[in-house]
């Protein structure tokens, strides 16, 4: 593993450990920090994501991203919405997280909510918003995020 020194890669939101370095991800030759924003739609942007969906979707959402070594940071789903918030490796791709995502998570809760079959077509939009977080503080997007639910 290529030795980095933390404080040469301090940026803006970036998190940091107790010492005060910044928390530094590597896999077999890439050592990165790379966050990314993402928001989807269900289908005609249906408030669909209500009545136990949202939780459902929350759990496999972070039980997706821990499969393939990301991390969470922030997550909200709102009724016709999802905002996430995730540090993912480089070399497997936001798009194939975002596409891995969206994929299984319809076909988990289409099988456990016969209510998302009969009203939509499929769950989700073939379309999606991604943006890296390195314009903003880690802690601004953070309260974006979670503000979501008060607008």
């Amino acid at each position: 593993m290529p030795r980095v020194d933390p404080f040469l890669a301090i940026g803006i939101g970036e998190r940091y450990n107790a010492n005060m370095r910044v928390v530094l991800r590597s896999n077999r030759n890439v050592v990165f920090s790379c966050k990314y924003h993402v928001v989807w739609c269900p289908k005609y942007r249906r408030k669909v994501l209500v009545e136990g969906v949202d939780e459902r979707l929350k759990t496999i959402v972070r039980w997706m991203v821990a499969e393939q070594s990301g991390t969470v940071i922030e997550m909200e789903v709102m009724p016709d919405h999802v905002h996430l918030l995730v540090e993912v490796d480089p070399q497997f791709g936001i798009h194939r997280l975002v596409r891995l995502l969206k994929g299984r998570s319809s076909h988990l809760l289409r099988a456990e909510f016969p209510r998302l079959r009969s009203r939509l077509p499929t769950l989700w939009t073939n379309s999606y918003f991604v943006a890296t977080v390195g314009g903003a503080p880690l802690a601004v997007i953070k309260q974006y995020i979670e503000n979501q639910k008060n607008v």
